[in-house]
């Protein structure tokens, strides 16, 4: 049995891990470490997770080696001791943006700080099965992705990545004009601490623009997207888990047969990744992508619609933000990197009605 353990177990993400990890059929939970909540029982932060583990909250200088070990501290942490945990695991998944950029200048640049371990950001795949599925399985270190970047990513992945293999052809958008993301994000996304802003009087019935522009998970769709003419707005909603990202670009010129191109494109996304599905009803409530019946799930919702008049293409994505935007992938990749089935203690659909 492949052990594993969870450095910062105490904030939502770490929560979710813990719950996925503890019904997973292939590991074994060793440690679970949190220096806020030492020697408390997970059970005491993670009420879910009552009758389903005794495991008590370590100090992070205890963890003991493991196969896999997981890093779901706070940005900014995981570099400054990735050596130590090197050490001690031979696998690595860190659910932070410490290691999701290539470039330390990048970093930098939408970090405002130094990268504190530069050498090690090569070492690291970005975390998105969809977008690195061959590389992931053969490493040893995976960085976490974005929750709002995993949602523009998705959504614009048919639309960039569609005949990317084939000579002579891009993808069906113009890449010289403006990708626009409007992104809609529940509380669970400021994390178990909070802010003055997330107080239920604050932040109950809101929808606040809280980053027009500039935000730091933006570096993330330029990096995997190959784009550099796209902008990511920020609005809270009234909802506790999940994103839903709606994308405006423009086709191709030159693109024939627009919208079967479009339909061609999406099936193919959902056809290559066992996660990601393609929803475009004519029919009934849930017609278009909604974040609110995937809560707990690790699927991601795809959907378009598209002006044949302007060549206007509306790409949306919905996912749970602490699943696929961030532990479920992070699941979803361990699962890849042991040679597991990559679906494997993933396979919760979301409820309805919720």
């Amino acid at each position: 049995m492949t052990t594993v353990s969870i450095i910062g177990g105490s904030g939502y993400g770490g929560g979710e891990l813990l719950r996925l990890l503890l019904a997973h059929p292939g590991v074994e939970v060793k440690q679970v470490s949190s220096r806020s909540h030492l020697g408390e029982y997970v059970y005491q932060v993670h009420p879910n997770l009552r009758k389903q583990t005794q495991l008590k909250f370590v100090d992070p200088s205890l963890i003991e080696p493991v196969d896999v070990l997981f890093l779901a501290q706070p940005h900014g942490q995981a570099q400054q001791d990735i050596g130590r945990y090197a050490s001690l695991a031979g696998k690595i998944i860190d659910l932070s943006a410490d290691f999701r950029l290539r470039d330390a200048a990048l970093y930098e640049k939408w970090y405002g700080e130094k990268h504190a371990a530069p050498e090690w950001l090569g070492k690291f795949v970005y975390g998105l099965p969809e977008l690195h599925r061959a590389e992931i399985a053969s490493a040893d270190y995976v960085s976490g992705v974005g929750c709002n970047a995993t949602a523009s990513n998705l959504a614009l992945l048919p639309l960039v990545k569609a005949n990317a293999n084939v000579a002579g052809q891009a993808g069906l958008i113009d890449l010289s004009t403006p990708i626009i993301i409007e992104i809609k994000v529940g509380s669970s996304e400021s994390g178990a601490e909070g802010n003055t802003g997330s107080h239920h009087a604050e932040r109950a019935s809101v929808v606040r623009t809280f980053s027009a522009f500039g935000h730091r998970h933006t570096a993330e769709v330029i990096q995997e997207m190959g784009v550099s003419n796209v902008s990511l707005t920020m609005t809270a909603v009234d909802l506790v888990r999940g994103v839903l990202a709606t994308a405006h670009a423009q086709v191709r010129p030159g693109v024939a047969a627009a919208r079967k191109d479009l339909w061609k494109a999406y099936r193919a996304a959902a056809n290559e990744n066992p996660f990601v599905r393609v929803v475009k009803e004519q029919r009934g409530i849930y017609r278009v992508p909604e974040p609110k019946i995937l809560a707990g799930s690790n699927y991601a919702d795809i959907g378009f619609e598209l002006d044949e008049s302007t060549g206007h293409v509306v790409s949306m994505c919905a996912i749970d933000n602490l699943m696929k935007g961030a532990s479920g992938s992070a699941v979803q990749c361990m699962n890849l990197m042991l040679g597991l089935e990559e679906t494997m203690g993933l396979e919760f659909p979301g409820l309805h009605p919720i």
